[in-house]
């Protein structure tokens, strides 16, 4: 049974609002803090607006690409339970969770096995570990066969290309799963209908 589900690329809050307010809300909510070449990036001024709101039992993730300390300055106050990092250092991250009093999501981008295994680094360090494709700002998946020799007892998410239509693939994995282009339409913005739809189906797929 998968663990929940995170929406990724939230950058409007009639979106925000609708999935708080859903009879079946995510678990996690994504806000792209930094990676500017992503259509779905919030600047610092927006996700202040956007995160002084009554979350609930929501977690509000920041989702950076190699912070810098002057980016990471910026959100510190800022109302997030989770840091979700990409192409940060083990070393690096440890620092980041420490200093900011923060829980990590690692994210590692994914091809082949050697990839994966990259988690190995990061234990006793993160507290959530992103197996994701490579596209960043594009939804591109990967072999999900390659994740079936992680432990169990590993906290594991899962992104890259997944669709609305995929989630009962997924219902005996002890995952959460995570998406964001599936749930967008035709212009690039996120689809009501289609959040209805996934928040719906993944209630009758959870633990």
């Amino acid at each position: 049974m998968i663990k929940g589900i995170k929406i990724c690329g939230v950058s409007d809050l009639e979106t925000l609002n609708f999935i708080l307010n859903h009879e079946h809300p995510a678990k996690f909510i994504g806000f792209i803090s930094n990676y500017k070449k992503s259509k779905r990036y919030v600047d610092n001024k927006n996700l202040r607006k956007l995160l002084n709101t009554d979350k609930k039992n929501t977690n509000f993730v920041s989702v950076l690409v190699n912070p810098s300390d002057k980016e990471l300055e910026k959100i510190k106050d800022l109302n997030f339970d989770y840091y979700q990092l990409y192409d940060v250092s083990p070393e690096r991250t440890k620092n980041i969770k420490e200093k900011y009093n923060i829980r990590i999501i690692s994210a590692f981008t994914i091809v082949n096995q050697i990839d994966v295994q990259k988690y190995k680094n990061y234990a006793g360090i993160s507290d959530i570990f992103l197996f994701d494709g490579k596209g960043y700002e594009k939804s591109i998946g990967f072999d999900h066969k390659l994740l079936n020799s992680l432990p169990s007892s590993l906290n594991k998410m899962i992104a890259g290309n997944i669709k609305i239509d995929d989630i009962p693939n997924f219902k005996n994995k002890d995952y959460y799963i995570d998406l964001s282009g599936s749930l967008e339409n035709e212009k690039g913005k996120k689809d009501l209908k289609k959040i209805d739809k996934l928040l719906n189906l993944t209630t009758k797929n959870e633990t």
